[in-house]
């Protein structure tokens, strides 16, 4: 799309000082308010799993940073050419409109007015199964397996989420390593193998698989 996005983390909402991660989103705006403004590109602010960082779960304390984050994104969304990051305030300091986009798995826990309709467009997304095959195939693109193959697999564990496929490329690479483990020794050895092996003496290798196993027929693709 020729966006170039200025990202932030949940982790980087919080901090062990007061006003920091709201003074941080203000910068990150105006960098990317100058991305469009000095090299001619399209950018936005993208800010990741937001409801991990402000989210309200059970008996969670909101925190001063929590409140000002809030406020902080209130105020961009209210008034989004008029950003101060601690300056003087002048006439001529317009900022550039920049979109904010924030990722999340539960708003619903998140301030209300934050997210009230007017000031935050919402998209839930639902992946089709032509969605899920294209992810999927990115997915295991390093382990050489067609896009037939992949078809076959999504076909195989229908109306999953998109981490069981990851967890199932996960669990193949586990087993392997598992079984490769015993072939060099077993686990009281592998220490003795990795760290002490006598100088220029070569590593063991580890293949990774060449497929993953469908568990329902025990074949491999």
């Amino acid at each position: 799309m020729g966006i170039e996005p200025v990202i932030m983390s949940a982790g980087e909402l919080e901090s062990e000082r007061a006003g920091e991660p709201g003074k941080l989103i203000r910068e990150r705006y105006r960098t990317a308010s100058l991305v469009i403004k000095n090299q001619g590109k399209m950018s936005c602010l993208m800010i990741n799993d937001i409801d991990a960082g402000v989210g309200r779960f059970g008996n969670t304390q909101m925190t001063v940073n929590n409140q000002i984050v809030i406020g902080t994104l209130m105020n961009l969304a209210d008034d989004p050419t008029r950003v101060s990051v601690g300056q003087d305030w002048t006439e001529s300091d317009i900022t550039n409109r920049v979109p904010i986009i924030v990722t999340g798995n539960d708003f619903s826990t998140l301030y209300a007015p934050l997210i009230r309709d007017g000031r935050m467009d919402k998209f839930y997304w639902q992946p089709t199964r032509e969605d899920l095959i294209n992810i999927v195939d990115q997915m295991y693109k390093k382990d050489g397996i067609s896009r037939e193959n992949i078809l076959r697999i999504v076909d195989a564990f229908p109306n999953q989420a998109l981490d069981f496929y990851g967890a199932l490329r996960s669990r193949t690479y586990d087993r392997f390593v598992l079984k490769w483990v015993e072939e060099i020794g077993g686990a009281e050895k592998l220490g003795e193998k990795l760290l002490r092996r006598k100088k220029g003496a070569p590593l063991p290798t580890f293949i990774a698989p060449k497929g993953i196993l469908l568990s329902r027929n025990k074949k491999w693709l």
